[in-house]
């Protein structure tokens, strides 16, 4: 289970983009934990450099400050790099509705710019981050590939957009790509400040302050959250992945469902506070329920995640009282 026995040969090297980000940041700490190369590409635009300064003292770690908008940017940034993780996108549906252009530019664009150069390079492999956002409005439960719905926001789209690029870049110009479509992925160093913040960190910073939170809704809405150790996980297994299944896209969750409104009872009561939620209106563009078939991802990457949620929570809840 997990990923200790995940190898690669010596002197790999991986390209991280969004390094500096909640996710990408979390997957150079693992990859240079097992002695390999890492290089960050990111532009600071959402990424933090906190989340860069802690790796500058290690000699296999090399910050890029650049944009993957930028063609040329992606071409210096993959020479002589064995895989790339594809991280660098913008999240958040809401924002998304109101940035529609820029969403375009960022997340479709430079994930095309990416595997372009990685083709050019010779990458052997293209691990990208996609989206549970791609299910829409398809209303069964679990989620399953290859059973989607019609897509809500510009964000969805967008994620959608980069699995078709993929499947075209491993069938045209055998690029190996693999999807991964994260669902609530939460943990450390998850950013808890700002209106798009995700909902966890947001909720035990507040309440740790000493704030009333609010929830969009009713608060009877689920979601299938993950842990950060399964998607490093993930991405590295994707890495070792057989050709045959390149350009295929994979749900990455634990395949737990869990209400809102469980998680903030949850989250009061390892806090010790009693402290009641507002309910605010329901957000344009959420899924209502989200939770995932992740069989496909176990027999094609063998995924097999140690993290539930409760194990997680646990985890992100400590970190925060550490850090925070």
């Amino acid at each position: 289970m997990g990923y200790e026995n995940v190898k690669f040969p010596e002197n790999s090297v991986f390209l991280v983009t969004g390094g500096a980000g909640f996710i990408g940041s979390n997957l150079c700490e693992a990859i240079l934990k097992r002695g390999y190369k890492v290089r960050c590409l990111d532009d600071l635009s959402t990424g933090k450099y906190e989340n860069v300064e802690i790796f500058l003292d290690n000699p296999n770690y090399t910050f890029i400050k650049g944009d993957i908008k930028d063609y040329d940017t992606c071409l210096k940034a993959t020479e002589g790099v064995d895989y790339v993780l594809n991280q660098a996108a913008w999240g958040s549906v809401p924002r998304s509705i109101e940035m529609p252009l820029f969403y375009e530019k960022n997340n479709i664009m430079g994930t095309l710019n990416m595997m372009e150069a990685s083709r050019q390079n010779g990458v052997k492999k293209f691990v990208y981050a996609s989206s549970s956002s791609v299910y829409g409005d398809e209303p069964n439960l679990p989620k399953k590939e290859g059973r989607e719905g019609r897509l809500l926001s510009p964000y969805a789209l967008t994620k959608a957009v980069d699995e078709l690029y993929g499947r075209i870049y491993s069938d045209l110009y055998g690029l190996d790509t693999y999807g991964l479509r994260y669902f609530n992925v939460f943990g450390r160093r998850q950013d808890p400040n700002g209106a798009y913040a995700a909902v966890i960190p947001k909720f035990i910073r507040q309440l740790m302050d000493n704030e009333v939170p609010t929830i969009n809704g009713d608060g009877k809405q689920s979601r299938d959250f993950t842990y950060i150790e399964n998607v490093i996980e993930a991405n590295l297994k994707a890495c070792l992945a057989s050709s045959e299944y390149a350009g295929e896209a994979f749900n990455i969750a634990y395949g737990g469902r869990e209400y809102l409104i469980d998680i903030y009872y949850a989250l009061t009561s390892a806090l010790g506070k009693n402290i009641e939620p507002d309910f605010g209106p329901d957000r344009k563009g959420d899924i209502k329920h989200s939770n995932a078939d992740i069989l496909k991802a176990k027999e094609m990457l063998g995924y097999d995640p140690d993290y539930n949620f409760e194990r997680g929570l646990k985890e992100a809840i400590e970190w925060y009282k550490e850090n925070l």
